[in-house]
Formats: C-alpha cells, structure tokens, sequence
C-alpha cells in the first residue's frame, strides 16, 4: 500500500475563492439565503472528516462566497475547539457527556458509521481468523485484561505461539471509546496497546505490522475507490453469537456496501456503530445554523455515497426542532 503522507498529521482544507473582505473569519450570514458569506470553521472526528469535506464542497457551489476550514484531529480536539470558540463546528463521533452539556455543548446527530477491528493480509492465522471470527469477550481479553496475548490462542491453536501487537489512537478520539465501550462498557484510557495518532495512522500501523491488530472508522478501513478493505489490511469479523465459526449472516465484510447494509439494518451492533454529531457553543446562529439545516435536509444526498449510513428520518426532523 502506498504511503499517505500527512502534514503534521492534521489535514487542513481550503475549499473555494477567498473571501473578498480577506481573512479567516468568525461565520456570519448577510440578508437573504442567495448572500451568505463567511467563513465556516470545522474540527474534531476522523471518522466525520471524510463526510464534512464533501458538504462544504456542495455548500460552496451554492454559495461562492462561503469557504470553510476543515481540519481532522479527534473528536476530543473537536469537543474542545467549539466549546474554547476556537472553531464553528466541532465533529464528535461519540456521545456528548453531561459535563460538555453544562459547559455549553449543543449537539445534532447527522449520520451513521462504525468501528471494526483490523488485522494484516499476511496475518499468519488469517484463514482461521476469517473461517472463525472474533467474539466481543476474545477482543476484551486482547485490548482490555491483557489475558489473550497470541494469535493462537484467538483462534484456538496451541501450535501457533506468535505474539499480538496491540494498536491503538493516541489522540482522545470518538473510535476509540466507542470500541472501549463496545468490549464491556470500558473508556478509551482503559485500552492496551502501542498509541498511534490517528484514523490514517492506525491503519498505516497495521499495514506494516503481519502480527498487529487495531480498529478504524469505516471510511478509514474501506478504499472509497473499489469498496474493498484498504490494500494491505482486512476486516476482523465479528463473531457476534460466539458460537466459533463465522455463519452466513454474520458474513459481510467483503465490500463496504454490504457492511453499510448490516449497520443500516442493525446486524451489526451499536456500537461498535453510532451516530456522528455536529456540537456548537450554545445554540448555532447565522451561517453555521442555516449550513447545518442544509446537512439535515439537502446534504443528506450525499451521505450514502460519500460511504456513510442515513440516520432515520425521525432523528433528522429531531434534529431539525432542536435548530429551530
């Protein structure tokens, strides 16, 4: 797999012309739809960064004279650059904790994704592993209690002696956690393991590691190209009745399509699945509340092809009463 190189590994993008009055400004919104100006400011979750991108290119073609500064750095970094006002819009690909409420956060749902656990395509116990699966309490035994330190003992095999090399995200993000509480209702400081920065970093780690295992965000561990897992890397299935063998429906790793489809339709739980929030400081006004009516109506048209899951029509309208 080719290397993807990233400027101190935060990705910052420029989208459209740069605004007549010149600067990075706070957004504002002048009389009338067809004037919005301004620009927009994003941060936070990998796992909505993909997503954010393709909106604010579509916003800009509506509406020149409005740019955006999107930057991916974790959900953690998100949460806090809205509430310091440091930025617009925070992405935050977990649940707003109770203390974040207090402090301000106003947060809407806009679209669905999930985590799943990766390994390396020449993973020396490969075949068991995708003839087997995993189930959740063999997960928890690797990145949580330690107990479950070789890839023989994940697939039952007392000739195979090679060691697990545990991956996980440095930054405070919303993958890790949901993958904590996924395997027992854990947080992300609760996960063992070598700390890599990153969606792109967790899954460049595995690539090069035949022995390692990590986890990503959908968009992160399928090639939007060809819809199959990113070269280099495959899906670990989950074994969801823990019955030791992969049956039929719980078989749906092989392109993302037919991963979306078991988010969609629940076969795959939640989590490791969830909702992706937008979070403001208080209650959005201006150009940053009418971009974000625009993402619960008109930018939903993307969000299946961009590689994201369509929350139900009752949670957007939910969210659409909470911006009014």
């Amino acid at each position: 797999m080719r290397k993807v190189y990233w400027s101190r590994w935060v990705i910052t993008v420029l989208i459209g012309l740069v605004m007549a009055m010149g600067g990075c400004q706070k957004a504002t919104e002048q009389e009338g739809g067809a004037g919005l100006r301004g620009t927009v400011r994003v941060s936070g979750a990998w796992a909505l960064y993909p997503m954010m991108v393709r909106w604010g290119e579509e916003f800009h073609k509506i509406y020149p004279q409005v740019t955006f500064d999107i930057s991916a750095g974790g959900a953690g970094k998100g949460m806090a650059d809205a509430l310091g006002g440091l930025v617009d819009i925070g992405m935050v690909s977990r649940e707003i904790y109770p203390e974040e409420i207090e402090r301000g956060a106003f947060w809407v749902p806009v679209i669905k994704d999930a985590v799943m656990a990766t390994v390396n395509e020449n993973n020396p116990v490969l075949e068991d592993l995708l003839g087997r699966g995993v189930s959740r309490e063999i997960l928890e035994g690797i990145w949580i209690t330690g107990d479950i330190t070789t890839w023989g003992e994940v697939v039952g095999r007392s000739d195979v002696a090679y060691e697990i090399h545990i991956y996980t995200r440095s930054d405070a993000c919303g993958a890790a956690q949901t993958w904590a509480h996924y395997l027992g209702g854990y947080a992300q400081g609760d996960l063992i393991g070598l700390a890599v920065y990153g969606d792109p970093g967790l899954a460049e780690a595995v690539n090069q590691d035949p022995l390692g295992i990590g986890y990503n965000n959908l968009n992160f561990a399928y090639a939007a190209a060809t819809g199959k897992p990113v070269a280099g890397i495959k899906i670990l299935p989950l074994d969801l009745n823990a019955n030791g063998r992969l049956d039929e429906a719980e078989s749906f790793y092989d392109t993302k399509g037919e991963l979306m489809e078991a988010i969609a339709t629940g076969i795959y739980p939640s989590p490791p699945a969830r909702a992706l929030n937008l979070v403001t400081l208080g209650q959005p006004t201006g150009l940053t509340r009418a971009f974000m009516v625009w993402i619960l109506t008109e930018g939903q048209r993307y969000v299946e092809e961009v590689g994201y899951i369509p929350l139900p029509k009752e949670r957007l309208e939910e969210g659409l009463r909470k911006l009014e």
